[in-house]
């Protein structure tokens, strides 16, 4: 079940979508990017708040690495009311995921994130990270 997940992320387009981020602003997913965190509940999602802790504005951006939560099971009213505005306060963008359109692209394990590698829009390396330690250490690195 595993390699079939990690060849449909390798057959799945990993760019040239578009997700809204916390404050409603357009990104669009180019081949530039080359890491992709996807957090497919709100554990995944507690991860990278905690492994992004202290660190400042555009530190995703700078690394080429974005980041992606799924909240299509939460209630529309939670979201909106209080969930999307608590993102606001982060120092990093989240591209909220509220069909979804990209997450369901990518294998997902539960209370974890899943990060993809990417070359050329395309994902070369797949892993699950379920500690905020190591995913920190992945990004200060550069890669899994």
């Amino acid at each position: 079940m595993v390699l079939a997940s990690v060849a449909m992320a390798q057959e799945s387009p990993a760019t040239g979508w578009t997700l809204l981020d916390q404050y409603d602003k357009p990104y669009t997913a180019t081949a530039d990017l080359k890491v992709l965190l996807v957090a497919h509940d709100m554990a995944g999602s507690k991860l990278v708040k905690a492994a992004l802790a202290d660190r400042p504005k555009g530190y995703l951006e700078s690394r080429s690495t974005a980041f992606v939560a799924d909240i299509s099971r939460m209630p529309a009213p939670i979201s909106k009311l209080f969930a999307v505005p608590a993102m606001r306060d982060y120092s990093y963008r989240v591209l909220l995921d509220r069909e979804p359109r990209v997450a369901n692209r990518f294998p997902a394990q539960a209370d974890a994130v899943t990060w993809l590698q990417l070359e050329q829009g395309k994902v070369v390396a797949t892993r699950q990270f379920d500690s905020a330690e190591a995913l920190r250490q992945a990004l200060e690195q550069g890669e899994p």
